[in-house]
């Protein structure tokens, strides 16, 4: 096991898969496997006494499954990135991973050299999700803006940067380097944004503002 790196801890019920995801994780040796687990309460137990950088995270679990596991996740406060990784291609369960505040959404077919890619993408603070499922996002986010008439109108110039921002990819740390502003707040800014346009994930926002041709950085 690599002892430098961004750590990861995996979390999925089935074992072959979770063993050998672990074992391609533990030889890069820009990344570091500090822990696995084979169900959600088991893995939010680790997760909080690791604090990894980054979580992978399987869908369909016996018990708790992964949307409760990541939602556990987040009330706990974790600053890890969560990437879901798993079978499933509905859009149903991609919306619900998103919303419930996934960094990403990768399935499980995908090469080994492409996932570890994808890794890295998620740990830089880039939004990862499989090329395949992007337009099943996009089609469900904008059937919901008919109905929702969203406007950046009611923005502060803050705001609509920290969106443009978000719609490049940018964690909150990134952001905050790129505004010269603390990461704290512009986790206030985030909060206020997704209130005032409706969205209940950075993601969901994300979509929204590249869609609508707000993407860019701040300067």
């Amino acid at each position: 096991m690599n002892t430098s790196g961004d750590s990861v801890i995996v979390i999925d019920d089935h074992p072959l898969f979770r063993k050998g995801v672990s074992q391609l994780i533990a030889m890069d040796d820009q990344l570091k496997l500090v822990g696995e687990a084979s169900s959600g309460e088991e893995g939010v137990a680790l997760a909080r006494r690791m604090n990894p950088d980054l979580i992978l995270l399987d869908l369909n679990m016996k018990g708790m499954s992964g949307i409760d596991t990541l939602r556990a996740l987040r009330e706990a406060g974790l600053d890890a990135r969560v990437v879901m990784l798993t079978v499933s291609d509905n859009a149903d369960d991609l919306i619900a991973a998103i919303r419930s505040g996934a960094d990403g959404y990768l399935l499980k077919d995908m090469e080994p050299e492409e996932l570890l890619a994808r890794i890295k993408d998620a740990l830089f603070g880039r939004m990862v999700i499989s090329d395949s499922l992007n337009g099943l996002l996009a089609q469900a986010l904008r059937d919901e803006a008919v109905s929702a008439d969203r406007s950046t109108a009611g923005l502060t110039e803050r705001e609509r940067a920290i969106l443009a921002c978000l719609a490049g990819g940018m964690s909150n740390k990134l952001i905050g380097r790129e505004l010269n502003i603390a990461e704290g707040t512009v986790k206030v800014h985030v909060r206020n944004l997704l209130k005032k346009l409706s969205f209940r994930s950075r993601v969901e926002a994300a979509v929204w503002a590249v869609e609508h041709g707000q993407r860019g950085g701040a300067g």
